[in-house]
């Protein structure tokens, strides 16, 4: 059974920082293309970030400069380290995992609150 749990969420001011972690089992980690999408209240799912099997990353225009994807294939595991954080960027954040289209998961989510 494939499982994604993402954790690092919370509550932090404009400005701060917070770290998102993709804890996953149950799939063949290193071959998947990893992603972290958001979806805030009223708005459609959109992507932040992916990381490819070979490291390769593509970011969503809104968060380039300040967000970081990364991934420890001995953990299982994908992180999203998010710096100069904005009241936009509160949201649902959820971590994909990508293989092909019938291998495609994604977690439970979790909640980033920015306040001004």
């Amino acid at each position: 059974q494939v499982q994604l749990v993402e954790s690092g969420g919370g509550l932090v001011q404009a400005g701060g920082s917070l770290r998102l972690s993709c804890a996953t089992s149950g799939l063949m980690f290193s071959s998947n293309t990893m992603g972290w999408y958001r979806e805030a209240p009223g708005k459609q799912r959109e992507l932040v970030a992916t990381i490819n099997s070979g490291g390769s990353t593509k970011y969503g225009d809104s968060v380039k400069g300040r967000f970081t994807i990364s991934r420890d294939n001995a953990k299982n595991t994908a992180y999203l380290q998010m710096n100069s954080l904005k009241p936009e960027d509160t949201a649902v954040y959820y971590c994909n995992a990508y293989l092909n289209v019938h291998a495609n998961y994604w977690g439970q989510g979790t909640q980033v609150t920015v306040s001004s």
